[in-house]
Formats: structure tokens, C-alpha cells, sequence
């Protein structure tokens, strides 16, 4: 379905200036990236791109990068960590199923230890979502919690308890949204924490991440999404791997 090209910083301390990659020639730009901080030039470039109706896809932890840039945290709507705090915006959450924007003084960011959970649909007929189970478990999983940001959140797709008894917020926090920003079509989902090898990596080898994925990636690209929902989706009671996945024993 895609034709992809990967790009890549230089190593940390490198110099970024060689770090300029065309968006403009591509329909969709998926940032899996927590670094150095780009030069003016890529910032520039990348902000045209995304104002001019450009797809994106904030992959977990883009969304720790750039807390000092302004229209960036407006692009993720929701970040943590790297000295975000109240002056970055509202914590985002929901109550009873009601939207909560908390000014409340905290840092922002965090999450409880890595573990299975249930992941709730709040938007059953939005694309990305259409055909998928209101409810289903997912893998291992670190779970991201007290985000903060504008929070210019557009449609909520999915939300996870943090259960304060692994160390989470005791909130119910947005996972996986789509982002009000212009004509930019932007998916953000937090799930996908990489494991230290292939053996070890359930979060992004569960099924449901990588159908969410896909489908998100679509939908950025192109408005619509045209992939079914595959047999092995996980259910309400247990997660699913992908068949080809051997996890470590």
C-alpha cells in the first residue's frame, strides 16, 4: 500500500544541517523521532508542508520531542517530558466520559510500568476506527499518561485506564486521536513502545497497534481508509499477536 523512504538524522551532536529531507514529496510523513533539535531551515520546511494539508503520523515517543517549539506541540496537540509543564498547556483526560481540561500546576508526562490493557473506542464512526471492536486488550504496553499541550484534539479515537496501582494516573487518558490543525489530516497514537529486540517486543507486534497504524497512516494520506479489519484483531478478552511474531521465552 505504501512506498516508503526513510530518513534519518545524523548521530546525536551531528550536525542537522544536512538533516533536510523534501516533505513536499511525499503524501504522508510518519515521525518516530525524539532528538536533536532540527535546524531552521527543516523546521521551516516542515511547517509548510504540514500547513499546506500535508498528512503526519506522531508515533509514541515523537511526541517527547521539540517541547520548546511552539507549533510543533500545537502539530502533536499532546506531549510529555523534556520540561513540559503548565506553561506547555492543560493536561487532557477524561471523567464519568466527559472531557476534562486540567490547568492544574505538574509535570508533564509519564507512564506506570509496561502491561496489558484494554484500549476504549470513543469514536466507533470516525475511518480509522469504523469496524473495529469498541473494546479489545492490548499487549505489553507502556501506557503514556499526564500528556499536556494546546490539546487542539479533533476527534478522540481511543483512551486507556492508567491504573494507579502500576503507577498510573488513575486517569483515563487519550491514546489515540486525530489533531485539529488546519487542513492537516494528523493521527497521534501513543501505543508502540520498542522492545530491546525483535524477540522482546510485544507492544509493536501486537495486531491491534499495527492495524491502528496502518489505518491512521492511511487516513493521514489520504482522508479515507480502505483496509479491512484483519481476522486476528485482538478481542475484549486477550490480545493477538501477529502469527509470524516468536516472542522471547
Amino acid at each position: 500500500m505504501f512506498d516508503c523512504d526513510i530518513a534519518k538524522t545524523p548521530p546525536k551532536g551531528g550536525d542537522m544541517q544536512k538533516f533536510n529531507p523534501r516533505f513536499e514529496d511525499y503524501d504522508l510523513v510518519v515521525l518516530d523521532y525524539n532528538g536533536d533539535r532540527w535546524s531552521k531551515a527543516t523546521d521551516e520546511a516542515f511547517l509548510q508542508y504540514v500547513q499546506a494539508g500535508g498528512g503526519v503520523v506522531i508515533y509514541h515517543a515523537a511526541d517527547n520531542a521539540f517541547a520548546d517549539w511552539e507549533e510543533f506541540n500545537r502539530i502533536i496537540a499532546l506531549g510529555g517530558w523534556e520540561g513540559r509543564n503548565e506553561k506547555s498547556g492543560p493536561y487532557y483526560y477524561l471523567r464519568d466520559g466527559k472531557v476534562v481540561i486540567d490547568n492544574s500546576a505538574g509535570a508533564g508526562g509519564s507512564h506506570g510500568s509496561q502491561r496489558e490493557y484494554p484500549m476504549n473506542c470513543r469514536n466507533p464512526k470516525h475511518p480509522i476506527t469504523k469496524g473495529l471492536p469498541d473494546g479489545w486488550i492490548h499487549s505489553q504496553d507502556e501506557m503514556y499518561d499526564r500528556m499536556r499541550g494546546p490539546a487542539n484534539i479533533k476527534d478522540l479515537l481511543y483512551t486507556g485506564y492508567a491504573d494507579p496501582t502500576k503507577g498510573g494516573s488513575g486517569r483515563e487518558e487519550p491514546l489515540v486521536f486525530t489533531v485539529d490543525y488546519g487542513k492537516a489530516r494528523i493521527f497521534h497514537i501513543m501505543l508502540g513502545h520498542c522492545g530491546p529486540s525483535l524477540e522482546n517486543n510485544p507492544a509493536m507486534q501486537c495486531a491491534g497497534f499495527q492495524t491502528l497504524l496502518l489505518r491512521g497512516a492511511e487516513w493521514a494520506a489520504t482522508g479515507k481508509v480502505k483496509q479491512p479489519v484483519p481476522a486476528d484483531f485482538p478481542t475484549a478478552k486477550k490480545p493477538s499477536f501477529r502469527k509470524d511474531y516468536k516472542a522471547a521465552k
